[in-house]
């Protein structure tokens, strides 16, 4: 039984077929605790493109850009209408063995990149984010053991305004302040495939935490369009039906509420106190709280900010939930049974081959630990 959705074509995107091209070379104790009880319930978002009016009680009408978005299948060239921040890349086979090379914008005359699961991971294959650095093309290509490519061009700085219902006053996890989904612009209908909810959510008591980094770059002038892009990665181009990670933390120490977990205005959890499944570790997602730092943390450490936000955020979520953060646990799938020894707050490549959440944050957790114990 699997505990994360089987990635399938996305059939609410529009696709463009690709002719063959290039070749790359071969290449644990649960513990239980109270329900979470913020401040200020999260609103939801409007697909009125009018700001005018109140909108619904204790929010206030607020305007993002729409992201937009070109599919296209297989390797060889692509172009889109409009100027592209990212690239979402996603293949079967090889976890190596794609590359991509953009011909305009930024990135003009690029050299081929050579495309490997970062963090996010999927079984059968590969997939990526790229920063496309506003290209309108770009090519793709694959070794021989890589087949069903599907790549996915993101704008979410330049598209047209949709207002979202956005709370009046800040929202706050037990005193943590955070970015509630309407606050960054996440578009709802996203989570939707065929008419029915393309994951729909499952709940299970608490038992680790993971950190992450995006692998995007770092020194982001506009880290909410950025979530917003690793947002429609991972719903549409991953076909995971949401954002994988629970929390983003940005490099100024803001929080953004990432996975839908109900509409009760808790983040993360369900009314009873129970974690909504997300996709960010695969095969050890349930019961598993993800938190991913943007930017890319392999050899940059995470800006000050950040970390102390990553800390707040984790030593509130441990109290509550009686988690003792310096403990070493047996994770459980309560899914599937499958056992993991390991740190109540891990790193990703604890429990996959990765790089995430980059040498220098990982090297950092032992302080972080330790910082939320005190």
């Amino acid at each position: 039984m699997s505990e994360s959705p089987t990635p399938t074509p996305s059939s609410h995107r529009r696709k463009r077929s690709l002719s063959r091209r290039g070749v790359i070379g071969a290449t644990g104790a649960v513990a239980a605790g109270a329900a979470l009880t913020p401040v200020v319930f999260a609103a939801s978002e409007s697909g009125d493109t009018d700001s005018s009016g109140s909108g619904d009680s204790g929010t206030t009408p607020e305007k993002f850009p729409a992201t937009r978005t070109d599919a296209a299948t297989g390797t060889g060239a692509a172009t889109t209408a409009f100027a592209a921040s990212y690239v979402g890349v996603r293949w079967s086979g090889a976890r190596d063995g794609a590359g991509i090379r953009f011909t305009d914008g930024d990135a003009s005359a690029s050299t081929w990149q050579s495309l490997a699961s970062g963090c996010a991971s999927v079984e059968g294959g590969g997939t990526a984010l790229i920063a496309a650095g506003n290209a309108t093309a770009y090519e793709l290509k694959a070794s021989a053991d890589v087949d069903g490519v599907h790549s996915l061009a993101i704008d979410t700085t330049d598209g047209p305004g949709r207002t979202f219902h956005v709370p009046s006053e800040p929202t706050r996890m037990r005193g943590v302040r955070y970015l509630s989904r309407p606050a960054w612009g996440a578009d709802e209908s996203k989570r939707y495939k065929d008419g029915q909810v393309n994951s729909p959510e499952k709940y299970y008591p608490l038992q680790v935490l993971t950190v992450h980094h995006t692998a995007t770059p770092n020194d982001d002038p506009d880290p909410a369009a950025t979530v917003r892009a690793i947002y429609e990665y991972h719903a549409i181009t991953n076909d995971w039906g949401d954002i994988g990670y629970h929390f983003l933390i940005d490099e100024a120490g803001t929080i953004y509420e990432g996975r839908y977990s109900g509409d009760d205005g808790v983040p993360a959890f369900n009314s009873d106190g129970e974690l909504v499944t997300a996709f960010h570790s695969l095969g050890y997602n349930s019961g598993n709280l993800g938190i991913a730092l943007i930017g890319t943390l392999q050899d940059k450490a995470p800006t000050n900010a950040a970390k102390a936000a990553l800390i707040r955020l984790v030593k509130v979520i441990c109290r509550i939930k009686g988690l003792d953060p310096q403990a070493k646990v047996t994770y459980t799938n309560p899914v599937n049974g499958v056992q993991k020894d390991t740190n109540t707050i891990g790193g990703h490549r604890d429990y996959f081959a990765t790089e995430c959440p980059g040498q220098t944050m990982y090297d950092l957790l032992a302080e972080v630990r330790a910082a939320v114990a005190r």
